[in-house]
């Protein structure tokens, strides 16, 4: 049985997780609708936080730390290649459409 299997308790690091990603998410609302912040910069604070959510979620709700090894991060450097790819494809057409 594994060491992180604790079927008597509460699931502290999913709670945790779940608190600091709908914190995360106001926050960022909060940039973008709240502030007098130029736009690049509220973009990029919006970008930081969920670069830090994504994060939070990989290692909290997906226990990427329980891995096996190389594999693991062979998949996680690809995810996160095509993630951003995305991300920057996205913005990238958002951001040139006439």
């Amino acid at each position: 049985m594994s060491q992180h299997s604790n079927h008597n308790g509460l699931p502290w690091t999913q709670i945790i997780g779940f608190i600091l990603s709908i914190a995360l998410t106001f926050l960022a609302v909060w940039f973008g609708l709240y502030t007098n912040l130029s736009y690049g910069l509220i973009v990029s604070i919006v970008f930081v936080l969920a670069f830090i959510q994504a994060a939070i979620q990989l290692f909290m709700f997906m226990h990427v730390n329980e891995g096996e090894g190389r594999w693991q991060v062979g998949k996680m450097m690809s995810a996160a290649f095509i993630a951003i790819v995305i991300v920057a494809g996205s913005v990238w057409v958002l951001s040139n459409m006439h």
